[in-house]
């Protein structure tokens, strides 16, 4: 990595948190914080989402105001959580109604929330490095590098892919057409649109009409009434010998979670249940629980395989 490009996210990252002390005062020690604990890697990745998604001004105080009210947001439901230890009754029907049909919470609040969570919440940024060292070199080594994603969101997974891939090639699905918007124009930013394109889909309804070598679906069954059947979805999606790369949140209680999971061993038994075989898994918490026995939020990621492809064998684990 040049020195030019060090400097670069140097000082894009100061004039960012010079910002977020004067717009979102509480969370602007989340960037000293992530520099400490991740360094020069976390600095270039940052720094060049800011410069490149980022890079005005205005766009970048818009980015901050809504991640503050995302994350605080975020931080009263998961107190809420901590008493009650279930998530609030709610529907899939109702949480894409107040969610991803609601274009003004979605364009200034939760899209950008999420985008700039994934790099100062640290279990966010573990779970990305780990598809960064872990999976996306799998799709630069598969013989076509086709992917798909699945509930895209802001775009930055597959984004990720296509830059670590350089002739890999990327199909988005969506349910939500703002989702949709951000995560091409995410993409597009950073010089990649040529080689991905995004679609409004529901693959449990309307599967694509040909299988992918890697399947991507990042923090989707949480929202789901019934995530097994995303998985067989998502299952059916991938190549005989493809893998697929699939995440979930853990006792983390955001607007449109309805499946409660409270440890890593109810995803993995899912993923298994629907037919896949589990190589590898990520897991990490977000924070120290404050006192024996709270709920703390977690995000595990599961690198799987269609069951016929492959003998038994134990996954392996990291945390």
């Amino acid at each position: 990595m040049s020195d030019a490009l060090t400097e670069a996210s140097r000082r894009i990252i100061e004039v960012t948190q010079s910002e977020f002390t004067k717009l979102a005062r509480l969370f602007a020690p989340s960037i000293a914080r992530a520099i400490d604990e991740f360094g020069d890697e976390w600095r270039l990745d940052f720094g060049e989402l800011l410069a490149k998604r980022y890079a005005d001004a205005d766009g970048r105080a818009d980015a901050i105001r809504g991640y503050a009210a995302f994350a605080i947001d975020s931080m009263r439901r998961q107190q809420r959580f901590e008493v009650t230890r279930e998530y609030p009754a709610k529907t899939y029907a109702e949480a894409a109604a107040e969610v991803y049909f609601n274009d003004t919470y979605m364009e200034s609040q939760y899209l950008p929330g999420l985008l700039l969570s994934h790099y100062l919440w640290p279990h966010h940024y573990q779970q990305l490095r780990y598809f960064k060292r872990f999976f996306a070199p799998m799709i630069a080594a598969s013989e076509s590098a086709r992917f798909a994603e699945v509930g895209v969101g802001t775009g930055i997974y597959s984004r990720t892919a296509l830059q670590l891939a350089s002739a890999a090639t990327g199909v988005g699905y969506d349910i939500s057409p703002v989702s949709a918007r951000f995560a091409a124009h995410h993409v597009d930013t950073f010089g990649l649109g040529s080689r991905y394109r995004v679609e409004l889909r529901d693959i449990i309804k309307t599967p694509p009409d040909e299988p992918f070598d890697q399947v991507l679906c990042v923090e989707v069954l949480e929202h789901l009434e019934d995530p097994l059947a995303l998985l067989v979805g998502l299952r059916a999606m991938t190549k005989q010998g493809g893998r697929l790369f699939v995440t979930a949140a853990l006792n983390a209680a955001n607007a449109d979670h309805i499946y409660l999971y409270r440890t890593p061993q109810e995803v993995l038994a899912q993923v298994e249940a629907a037919g896949l075989h589990v190589e590898h898994f990520f897991f990490a918490n977000a924070y120290a629980p404050p006192r024996a026995g709270v709920p703390v939020p977690g995000a595990i990621a599961v690198v799987a395989r269609p069951v016929s492809t492959v003998a038994s064998a134990a996954p392996t684990g990291s945390r």
